[in-house]
């Protein structure tokens, strides 16, 4: 988000700077030679579109009857995203997002200490998140998309996408292998064993 936010005026400035370099002649003075942008104006005068970023996600998984612990084998992700400038990177944030989205799904829950109103759990030794052997065959993907609507770079915000549909992803391939939906996360083996009596 932020390189879709501020990349327009640092690619605005960048460009006046390349231009004044073109045009200049001899030593460089020694402060330098420096450009600014301002894009307020050029946000303000775009149409109000929507430029966001859109996912979809898949999960296999496998739920266990008789302990009712649910485990993910598979997720895929596939996303449009405006022009990805790294891919390394952006591979990088969808892949981490997707494991941020199997904690919500199976493990991460803050219960709420209803004597003092402060979450009960104070480390990552009472917080569960998914950790190496937990984390499956996990693939992102994306499409090429141009938006006329994004500033110069083309890009779009990619910070949470890979985390949003995930639990939805993963709830969904539970109530398909159980044949029972679980309204509310995380699919622990208590819940997954109560819908299955």
């Amino acid at each position: 988000a932020g390189t879709a936010s501020w990349g327009w005026a640092v690619h605005e400035a960048c460009t006046a700077l390349a231009s004044r370099l073109a045009g200049h002649r001899g030593p460089l003075p020694p402060e330098g030679l420096s450009a600014t942008a301002d894009t307020g104006a050029a946000v303000k005068a775009k149409p109000p579109y929507a430029r966001h970023s859109f996912g979809a996600h898949f999960a296999e998984v496998r739920v266990d009857t008789v302990t009712g612990e649910v485990r993910v084998h598979r997720l895929l992700g596939v996303y449009a995203a405006g022009r990805i400038l790294n891919p390394t990177t952006a591979r990088s944030q969808f892949v981490g997002g997707m494991v941020m989205g199997l904690g919500m799904a199976l493990t991460e829950h803050s219960p709420v200490d209803a004597a003092h109103g402060d979450f009960a759990q104070s480390d990552l030794a009472a917080y569960h998140v998914p950790v190496h052997a937990d984390v499956p065959d996990v693939e992102a993907h994306w499409i090429e998309e141009h938006d006329a609507h994004v500033g110069p770079l083309g890009a779009k915000g990619i910070g949470e996408i890979g985390i949003v549909g995930v639990a939805a992803a993963i709830g969904n391939a539970v109530s398909h292998a159980t044949g029972h939906r679980l309204r509310g996360l995380p699919l622990t083996p208590d819940r997954v064993l109560a819908v299955l009596g």
